[in-house]
């Protein structure tokens, strides 16, 4: 079957070639840590070393576990960069750009670099490295991947940061899945051969709990059989033609013209519900839809609406064979099983559709489904007998009268002009005429002028004449033969009336699409998209239309020139808004009303409204009317997508420039007043302590000039670490020290405030060793007492809790008895010249919690803010516990 042929796509080709010249990325995937990923990884390194290939390894993460680490030995290892912001040294990849082995090894596919690094992703520097030409072998878990970390963190009870994108993964050139099971894990675990120390115990009561790695195997499992049937469809893709595979169970629902098309669709649905399978619904249109009463087209758009909304992908082909179209789209998609529907045929010597699908493709399975029998003709509406496309009656009369014209004319010309030609030329003279009838009116007028044709040679030419009497039998095979070359001239010259027609309606149709993307390509504004919309509703779809989009209040406005006759309802527009939802005329939703309005949705929300008003509403309801009206509504969509996409951008790229201006006006100011106020300070101190033993009754003043001098001092010392910070200027300088020392640092700091005597201490009673930048924790803890004392109010008590909720993580606790935070308020407070209470009288610009959070997360900590159960507010600091150095013992 030469239809069915399908010749590799070029572009794929091309697409291949160029992949070609990158490098492969091989993926060990498994449902969580512990499965054997870098163990299966470090086996396949070993194994291309031996075959000569040069393989480097670039990360991996042993984790202590020495037999993981034996399985290093004799390979080439990639020495860390160093880097100031994490105690670890971090992948480099230039030094890998610079060697170019053959394979390298990067572990932890989700890892995040350290601030600083070239990527923010380790994966980012994966695809560098296959953009380089240099294969990779990395791992990663289930949890990691995108799309699945708000299932796996519903699962566990546990939300992973360090995500990669699911585009990333499924271009891997292979997946390996390394799978164990999940009593085999535990155990393991048991054993010490996951965590080492006390982590695993804990491992086995929080996430490795059975019930959770049968979950995340399952996801793993699933995710990688999607990942190799796409391979399998862009292989079979790429080799031309192939037969379906039965790799998964995929359905295709054909739907007819019958009136039990719904019974099919609900069939279907069920059987791809109980075997857990795609499935699709398609309608073929031939040259018999046209002829189509307007119910029964009607009743082929909603039942593909209410197959889509059964959860199927729907497509309407265009083919003259039925059967061929199917069998195409089947073998595109790779869909084993055929649904459709069965009913005794008034014509059994007909061969029926399933009966040609089981000749034209053995390899497929067809489940004939028995519909429900036809309504009877009295329960039919009275406008299911019309015809839509061939309801023309006055240019069917004049083809009758034209068809009876030509052949009167034939005839006299027969008679008085031409009587000397022999009847066999003239039998082709009438068969000129069928033609001509053919081609101008098409199938019945040629039929009725091939019928006229033969009466009118039987009576003027045949003897005897003036009668239907044939003297020569001879002559009933002429009548015969122009009988059936009439007929099938007519249908011929029909069928290609009919494929002119569908071709200039196509054309029509994609020009009208393209002088619309052009136009909304070229749109700069809301009003510029209406006014093409507008244009191109009226010229292709005959109906009046308006572009509604919400206001700043949130309201629906139109936009544009006004178009329909009448306001529609606000509670109709509304709704239809914010479901997402058509509503109106040909809708589910309140049909009886005059219009029709079509929701503009993106990818995350609802953008506005398109709201028609139709002339011929039966015209605008067919299905390839509907088709129009969908790619209308999803080309304004983007048009005005893109449109707020550009100004989000504007404003982002002005908020950033205002930004970077701001920091480097306010480094400048910092610097330039940080001298002056150092030596005015010095010079109040002085003063302060010159008058008070003195005894002078000016040290009061003296005394609050110092106090303000200091805060003065302050301000802009916070001014100068934020520019600093926001300019990446600030290293970590990580030393070991005792937990009570920086404290007590910060406090005699806060000494002169006021108030600073009354805040209360509940450290660990054995010393506490934290690897931190001194200077920057004592600055964020004087800038929690420092907001406690300001918005706690005189006679709050405030206090400082040190407590460790799991060995490796110490919480620091800034509370206060005061009035708590404003609900809503907790996470505003973190950002820059944001102040609880905006009117306050209390001093600052709120810069000192933003700089805490800076200088926490540059520790790999975390705070938060929230309210006390017993009044007042507290502020929480996470911080990562190490191990701190062996102290030797010189006794």
């Amino acid at each position: 079957m030469n239809d069915d042929i399908q010749r590799p796509d070029p572009d794929a080709l091309l697409r291949q070639t160029a992949e070609s010249r990158r490098g492969k990325l091989k993926i060990y995937f498994g449902a969580c840590a512990g499965v054997g990923k870098t163990w299966a990884m470090l086996q396949e390194a070993r194994r291309l070393r031996a075959q000569g290939l040069e393989v480097l390894v670039g990360v991996v993460e042993t984790h202590d576990r020495p037999e993981t680490a034996a399985l290093l030995a004799g390979l080439t290892l990639l020495p860390r960069r160093a880097t100031a912001h994490q105690r670890h040294a971090e992948f480099d990849l230039d030094a890998a750009l610079a060697r170019h082995p053959a394979v390298i090894l990067i572990d932890e596919l989700a890892h995040s670099n350290a601030p600083g690094s070239r990527h923010p992703k380790r994966w980012q520097d994966i695809d560098e490295l296959l953009d380089a030409g240099i294969d990779v072998m990395t791992t990663v878990n289930v949890q990691h991947l995108e799309s699945l970390n708000d299932v796996v963190g519903g699962v566990t009870g546990i939300r992973v940061r360090e995500t990669v994108p699911d585009p990333f993964f499924d271009a891997a050139d292979e997946i390996v899945l390394v799978d164990l099971p999940p009593d085999d894990l535990r155990q393991r675990l048991k054993e010490g051969k996951v965590y080492i120390g006390t982590g695993a115990e804990r491992a086995i009561e929080n996430f490795f709990r059975k019930g959770n790695l049968i979950a995340l195997r399952e996801l793993a499992l699933r995710r990688t059989a999607d990942q190799v049937d796409d391979q399998m469809r862009a292989w079979r893709d790429g080799q031309g033609p192939e037969k379906v595979w039965h790799t998964r169970d995929a359905i295709l629902l054909c739907i007819g013209d019958d009136s039990g098309s719904e019974k099919l669709v609900r069939t279907a649905a069920r059987l791809a519900a109980r075997l857990d399978s795609v499935w699709h619904a398609v309608y073929v249109e031939t040259p018999r839809l046209w002829r189509l009463p307007e119910v029964k087209r009607r009743g082929i758009l909603r039942t593909l609406q209410l197959a889509q909304e059964l959860g199927a992908e729907t497509a309407t082909l265009s083919d003259p064979s039925e059967a061929h179209a199917v069998l195409r789209y089947a073998r595109e998609h790779n869909l084993g099983k055929i649904i459709t529907g069965r009913r005794p045929s008034r014509r059994p010597w007909r061969e029926r559709f399933a009966d040609r699908l089981v000749a034209l493709a053995p390899e497929l399975d067809i489940l004939i489904v028995a519909l429900d029998q036809p309504a009877t003709d009295a329960a039919r509406p009275p406008t299911a007998g019309v015809p839509a496309a061939e309801s023309r009656w006055p240019g069917r009369l004049r083809g009758y009268a034209a068809a009876a014209l030509l052949c009167a004319g034939v005839t006299l010309a027969g008679l008085w002009l031409l009587p000397g030609v022999d009847s066999a030329n003239l039998v082709m003279v009438y068969l000129l005429a069928v033609v001509i009838v053919a081609l101008r009116w098409g199938r019945w007028p040629s039929v009725l002028a091939t019928l006229l044709n033969i009466v009118a040679f039987d009576l003027v030419f045949v003897m005897p004449t003036g009668t239907m009497a044939v003297s020569d039998v001879q002559y009933l095979v002429t009548f015969a033969v122009m009988l059936a070359v009439g007929v099938i001239v007519g249908n011929l010259t029909a069928g290609v009336r009919y494929q002119a027609r569908v071709a200039r309606y196509r054309e029509r149709r994609a020009h009208h699409l393209y002088e619309l993307a052009k136009g909304l390509s070229r749109a700069r504004s809301p009003r510029d998209i209406a006014a093409i919309v507008q244009r191109s509703v009226e010229n292709t779809l005959q109906a009046r239309g308006e572009l509604w989009l919400p206001d700043a209040q949130g309201e629906l406005q139109a936009v544009g020139e006004p178009r329909l006759s009448a306001q529609p309802e606000r509670a109709i527009t509304r709704w239809s808004f914010d479901k997402g939802q058509p509503a109106g005329a040909g809708t589910d939703t309140l049909p009886a009303v005059p219009w029709q309005m079509l929701p503009l949705k993106s990818a995350t929300e609802t953008l506005g409204l398109l709201i028609l008003e139709p002339v011929n509403l039966q015209q605008l309801m067919i299905p390839e009317q509907q088709r129009l009206v969908e790619t209308f509504t999803v080309l304004a969509a983007n048009a005005l997508d893109r449109i707020a996409l550009g100004q989000r951008e504007a404003a982002s790229r002005l908020a950033a420039e205002r930004e970077q201006l701001r920091n480097a006006l306010l480094a400048a100011l910092s610097h330039d007043l940080r001298t002056p106020l150092t030596v005015l300070f010095g010079q109040a101190e002085i003063l302060t302590l010159d008058l008070a033993s003195e005894g002078s009754p000016y040290a009061p003043q003296a005394s609050a000039l110092r106090a303000q001098a200091l805060n003065t001092v302050r301000l802009v010392n916070n001014l100068l670490d934020m520019a600093r910070l926001q300019s990446g200027g600030i290293l970590l300088q990580r030393e070991w020290m005792a937990l009570d020392e920086l404290i007590g640092s910060a406090l005699r700091q806060l000494a002169p405030a006021p108030g600073s005597a009354d805040i209360l201490l509940d450290l660990p009673p054995e010393m506490l060793l934290i690897e931190v930048d001194g200077p920057l924790m004592e600055r964020v803890l004087v800038n929690l007492l420092e907001n406690a004392l300001k918005y706690a109010g005189t006679g709050a008590t405030i206090g400082i809790r040190a407590t460790q909720p799991v060995p490796q993580q110490l919480q620091l606790e800034v509370w206060d008895s005061g009035p708590g935070i404003a609900d809503g308020q907790q996470r505003m407070i973190f950002e820059k010249f944001s102040r609880g209470d905006k009117e306050s009288a209390v001093p600052g610009v709120g810069l000192g919690l933003a700089i805490c959070q800076a200088i926490v997360t540059l520790h790999d900590g975390e705070i938060r803010a929230e309210n006390r159960p017993e009044g007042g507010a507290r502020f929480l600091i996470t911080l990562p516990l190490s191990e701190p150095p062996a102290i030797a013992d010189y006794a």
